[in-house]
């Protein structure tokens, strides 16, 4: 594989270290700058909002501009925003900084994937679009960690003045190795571009990957509680299973993407849907026993961390073959999906662990896998046939 895909999996991993790091430092941070810890959170939601909301419009905005130009002007000003936050007097202005770091994550990640998938050999999408994948499961088992370590060992300014040092790693890396291309392709007019991302077979799929995001999300978040509840689980033991997920995502996102080239992208996302909902039934059933083995509900749930990472490059990669030349858009979408799935599965899960209890989020996790399948099955049958064979895997 090529030097620059491994340059963008390092893109991958600092754009959403910057996002998750927070939640490592937030007692120094929150102390320093005389706010409550409930109060800094914020800062993570308002990120992901912000991509959320900001990466559709950017797809759009920046579709003529070079990929390159585009990475290295968001990458100036992630930089510039990191290292601003280094030396931030107030909360008010470490808020509006986020929010400039999130727009730079928000303009360049989506176009990270969508060059991947394009640059990539037809038989390789969904292999190239999990080497990217594996930015986002590293910076959450090794990113974050160090991060933490950082901010605790040097104060959490330090952490924020490493995130730039990264960044600015990551642009001379982007420099030194990314393809040279003359001009971006010219995109679809914007009508042309909304009557593509409104047709079925796609606005469906956006819709099933905020549902499996949400599901996905809502157990990862509670999963703490919910391991308290069922097993005789203490500190160490809930910090094991966190990290055997962790592990057991970087893998699977990796056989995912072998999947959805070997299988097609359809074929995969049934297979990963299909196990996530046994492992939550599992999951229900070792809670209606409790306490359950402990060494039993670990299992389980290292298999559905995995598989909660495994659908990430199929449903990229049916994205990339349906849009055609509006990919870059409808993975921006994707991204907006996917943020606002993890907002909504914190929030979900949170109404039901206080007024139906912890054996309730599995069953719930596993209503959204449910309905992501049938909202890709109806996909599935509504896209015309010959993009159909593309997203099944066929070739002719």
């Amino acid at each position: 594989m090529p030097i620059w895909l491994f340059v963008l999996l390092a893109a991958g991993f600092v754009l959403y270290t910057d996002d998750y790091v927070i939640a490592g430092i937030l007692p120094e941070l929150a102390q320093e700058l005389g706010v409550t810890e409930a109060q800094a959170g914020q800062l993570i939601t308002v990120f992901s909002l912000t991509v959320a909301l900001a990466a559709p419009v950017a797809a759009v905005a920046f579709a003529r501009v070079p990929r390159r130009w585009l990475f290295t002007g968001a990458l100036l000003v992630f930089i510039a925003a990191n290292l601003a936050a280094a030396f931030v007097p107030s909360f008010a202005v470490l808020m509006a900084l986020r929010i400039i770091a999130a727009g730079a994550a928000a303009s360049m990640t989506p176009a990270v994937f969508a060059f991947a998938a394009q640059h990539a050999p037809p038989d390789k999408v969904g292999r190239y679009i999990a080497v990217v994948s594996l930015g986002v499961t590293g910076s959450i088992a090794a990113g974050v960690p160090i991060g933490t370590w950082i901010g605790g060992q040097l104060g959490w300014r330090v952490t924020f003045a490493a995130m730039a040092v990264a960044g600015s790693a990551v642009l001379v890396a982007v420099l030194a190795a990314l393809p040279r291309e003359r001009d971006a392709a010219e995109p679809p007019g914007l009508g042309e571009q909304l009557r593509t991302l409104r047709r079925a077979p796609i606005s469906l799929g956006l819709l099933a990957n905020c549902a499996l995001m949400t599901g996905s999300m809502m157990m990862l978040t509670y999963l703490a509680p919910f391991l308290a509840d069922t097993t005789t689980a203490g500190v160490n033991e809930r910090a094991l299973a966190f990290s055997l997920s962790g592990l057991a995502g970087i893998v699977c996102i990796w056989l995912g993407g072998s999947a959805s080239d070997r299988w097609g992208p359809d074929r995969a996302l049934a297979f990963g849907i299909g196990t996530i909902t046994l492992t939550m039934a599992g999951l229900w059933g070792l809670w209606l026993i409790r306490p359950a083995p402990l060494s039993l509900v670990i299992v389980v749930g290292t298999v559905w961390g995995g598989m909660a990472f495994w659908n990430s490059p199929a449903i990229q990669a049916r994205l990339h073959a349906l849009a055609g030349a509006v990919a870059p858009q409808a993975l921006a979408l994707n991204t907006s999906g996917t943020y606002l799935g993890v907002a909504a599965g914190g929030a979900i899960g949170g109404l039901a662990l206080s007024s139906l209890g912890a054996g309730s989020l599995p069953l719930i996790a596993a209503g959204f896998g449910i309905g992501a399948f049938l909202l890709l099955t109806l996909a599935q049958r509504l896209t015309p046939s010959g993009a159909d064979r593309v997203a099944s895997g066929e070739r002719g």
